[in-house]
């Protein structure tokens, strides 16, 4: 056989190794991250919920979504373990302290974007604005009722006497 003929298939089969050993690896991290897990660890389950673990089983996790109530899970379940600080910033709301640079504050949102400047006055907050409405008509437009008399006339839609608009 031919050398050149046998390089597709020698570099799919490497192709195929490269994606199963990254996935291999991915199993991995994922085991060892559950194996750390202990008891008061905060997760993220793979559906999006966060919850504190109270008990770990073999196959299982008893976890505490909410005071005084509790889960159980299978471990596959579980998405991330979090460590306290961040746990605690995306479920109780801890803040962490504001963005500095260069000495600015940087704002939570946009609205500071948004407002308009003091130094405009009102009349010119007025020109910027667009009107949306519908604007009037023009006066040279036939009412409806005369265009439908147009149409049953035949004549007036360019076609002559006899003609279909079948085609």
């Amino acid at each position: 056989m031919n050398p050149v003929t046998l390089l597709p298939f020698i570099v799919l089969i490497g192709a195929m190794f490269l994606m199963t050993r990254s996935a291999k690896k991915k199993q991995a991290a994922a085991a060892n991250m559950r194996n750390e897990m202990q008891p008061g660890t905060g997760v993220r389950t793979i559906g999006g919920m966060y919850a504190t673990v109270k008990e770990l089983h073999d196959d299982s996790v008893l976890l505490e979504i909410a005071p005084g109530v509790h889960a159980v899970y299978a471990k596959n379940s579980i998405g991330a373990v979090l460590d306290d600080a961040e746990y605690n910033r995306i479920v109780h709301g801890d803040e962490e302290e504001e963005l500095d640079v260069d000495g600015a504050v940087v704002p939570d949102d946009a609205s500071s974007l948004t407002e308009l400047d003091d130094a405009k006055d009102d009349a010119d907050a007025d020109d910027a604005k667009i009107d949306l409405g519908k604007k009037a008509e023009a006066d040279d437009t036939e009412p409806a009722d005369t265009q439908a008399d147009k149409k049953s006339d035949g004549k007036s839609d360019g076609k002559a006497d006899g003609e279909a608009d079948a085609k």
